[in-house]
């Protein structure tokens, strides 16, 4: 078995000039799949082949559409292309589709080039150097300045080995254009093999997929599941980044997935109508036209093609040929697009390639006029700057956010974003507050809450200086009606921690503005303890208390409840407590006397209790229900523990 390709070799250029001649030649494998490619002596669809070099690499090599109305696959051909294989017939010289391939390599940041000028059997030795010098004026200027252009006959078999040492030495000094991250596979052939049912090829983006591996396809949200893989005709148990990959799905037919779709690990991304982009305007066929916002536009990404609209940011009505900008891209359809994802754009009509650019956030809200902060997040995700970009997305937040939501926001991966978020809070550029999960903000941020927290409680003591506090929902709706409640208990927390606010129950006081009512609250329950201890059996109801004592039911109530908090009291029902210590004294008074004498009466236990049946008939009822005792018929057993 040869070794398996670790980079990806895509051919382009102009119909007739000669790529899959080329392919076979160097290769061995005939790219044109199709009987209608063979017949009309076009490619239609892309081809895909494995290319051998001296040095003992190999490459994966995708053979794209020439003909001007193939240019969408040759996108999705150029799509996760390692080194670009330029093809120049030398009768014919550079052509329309010649430099709309070039763009589209440009445009989806393909680093490295070869120039294979084919047909040289054809042509002298003066129109060869001829044609040379124009394919390198061509390139002068550009990422492609200085290729080397190999002059070569698939018929004659003239240049080959030097192509191959060229494509050799440029595989050396390549890149892979994506590696890290969850797998994704931009879909660009389905079929079915007997025995294994559906299978889509494709080349993977990122990640590894397994045997095994659960997969979902996109936009669809289909689910499935890996059979088996296969790499250049050979089985393989797992596939990495940069391959060319065959993989059978589990319970899908040809018509549940499709060339367009992307197959990526459950969660890796979301499908979305909208994205925020570096759009770059070119105008490879020179025809001077400005892109204007609004422009409806054929978007490609992966393998997929949609129709959307550029909206320029800030108020720009157009682009110049050459000029880059900040744009929103709003789509007819969704597309599973991430941060970093390279993008084509096409013209309306007629079709032809006018630029493309970088996805920077992929889930944006609706708006082209950009805040400060905005602007330094889009910069930001633009430059490379995790960083800068996660600390511009918390300059924005209203609000302390968890870990997704601000990866989401920022438009990075989780683990990414958490390494940034631990360097801002290293340099104190970050807060972090602890909760049901670890939130981030700004400092000023949480600094600013804690003060809508502390300005809201000393309004409502001073309101109502005899309340205690407020219940934790109307301090929420006050200070901060917009955090959801697992993030205003963080919130309210820090306040606690820096002394702006005090708990008590379920109710929230300022510590200075609630002090008086608070120890009005404590001298209340001490009043109502005194006179639950002193009637012992037989006590007071909350209404007779308060017409005894002349306190407020409100306030007595309030009392009750920090008496049973605390465990001074203990409620019988809605309006009746018993002291504690009483309540026990009764407790090992039943307990003793059941377990000295046997089954007792309730009227035996009443008489023993020396309270009356109104008084004593609750309390047996409680220690029922705690367990302490069981009735059977009219007899209390005590309950053995």
């Amino acid at each position: 078995m040869s070794a398996q390709p670790s980079l990806i070799l895509g051919t382009a250029g102009h119909i007739d000039h000669g790529k899959s001649s080329l392919v076979r030649a160097l290769t061995g494998t005939d790219p044109d799949r199709l009987a209608e490619e063979k017949r009309r002596g076009i490619t239609i669809e892309l081809g895909f082949a494995q290319l051998e070099l001296p040095s003992g690499r190999a490459l994966g090599v995708v053979d794209v559409p020439g003909h001007e109305r193939f240019v969408r696959s040759m996108v999705a051909g150029a799509t996760g292309v390692d080194v670009a294989l330029l093809v120049v017939a030398a009768d014919d010289g550079v052509m329309p589709q010649t430099v709309e391939h070039l763009a589209v390599l440009e445009l989806l940041g393909v680093r490295t080039l070869v120039v294979a000028l084919t047909k040289v059997d054809l042509v002298d030795d003066e129109w060869r150097e001829f044609v040379a010098g124009e394919v390198a004026a061509r390139l002068e200027g550009g990422p492609y300045a200085g290729a080397p252009i190999v002059g070569v006959s698939s018929r004659t078999g003239e240049g080959l080995d030097d192509l191959r040492a060229a494509i050799d030495e440029a595989a050396a000094r390549a890149e892979r254009t994506k590696l890290d991250g969850p797998a994704r596979l931009p879909v660009d052939r389905v079929f079915t093999v007997r025995g294994f049912g559906t299978v889509a090829t494709g080349t993977l983006w990122s990640g590894t997929v397994a045997e095994g591996d659960p997969l979902v396809v996109l936009p669809a949200g289909l689910a499935t599941r890996v059979r088996s893989i296969q790499m250049h005709g050979h089985d393989a148990a797992e596939a990495a980044a940069g391959h060319r990959v065959a993989v059978s799905l589990a319970g899908l037919s040809t018509d549940e997935v499709r060339p367009g779709d992307l197959l990526a690990a459950p969660g890796a991304v979301e499908p979305t109508d909208r994205f925020d982009a570096e759009l770059a305007y070119r105008d490879p066929f020179a025809l001077g036209k400005p892109l204007k916002t609004g422009a409806r536009v054929h978007v490609a990404h992966g393998t997929r093609e949609v129709l959307g609209r550029v909206l320029l940011m800030d108020g720009r009505e157009a682009l110049a040929p050459g000029e880059t900008a900040f744009a929103q891209l709003r789509l007819e359809e969704p597309l599973p697009v991430a941060y970093r994802d390279r993008f084509i754009v096409r013209s309306y009509s007629p079709v032809h390639v006018i630029g493309g650019g970088t996805v920077l956030a992929a889930h944006p809200r609706r708006r082209t006029n950009l805040k400060d902060e905005e602007r330094l997040l889009l910069g930001a995700l633009g430059e490379g700057d995790v960083d800068g970009a996660v600390g511009a997305h918390l300059g924005l937040a209203a609000l302390p956010e968890p870990l997704a939501e601000v990866a989401a926001a920022a438009g990075l991966d989780e683990a990414t974003t958490a390494a940034a978020l631990g360097r801002l809070a290293d340099e104190g550029a970050v807060a972090v507050l602890e909760g049901r999960e670890p939130l981030y903000a700004r400092p000023a941020l949480i600094q600013k809450a804690v003060a809508a927290v502390e300005r809201a409680l000393t309004g409502f003591h001073a309101a109502d200086p005899r309340a205690t506090g407020m219940a934790k929902d109307a301090l929420r709706q006050a200070a901060a009606p917009a955090a959801a409640p697992a993030v205003f208990d963080a919130l309210l927390d820090e306040a606690v921690r820096r002394g702006a606010a005090v708990r008590s129950g379920g109710e929230v006081s300022h510590p200075k503005a609630g002090a008086g009512a608070r120890m009005a609250e404590a001298e209340a329950a001490d009043q109502l303890s005194a006179a639950l201890a002193a009637a012992a059996g037989m006590p007071p109801t909350l209404p007779e208390f308060c017409e005894q004592s002349g306190m407020a039911m409100p306030q007595a109530r309030k009392a009750a409840a920090a008496l049973e908090r605390d465990g001074r009291a203990v409620r019988i029902d809605s309006e009746r407590f018993y002291d504690a210590a009483v309540v026990e004294g009764y407790r090992q008074l039943v307990a003793g006397l059941i377990r000295e004498r046997g089954p007792a009466t309730a009227a035996d236990l009443k008489d023993a209790m020396g309270i009356t049946r109104k008084y004593a008939m609750p309390l047996l009822e409680r220690f029922d229900a705690e367990g302490l005792t069981r009735r059977e018929g009219d007899l209390r057993v005590l309950v053995e523990r």
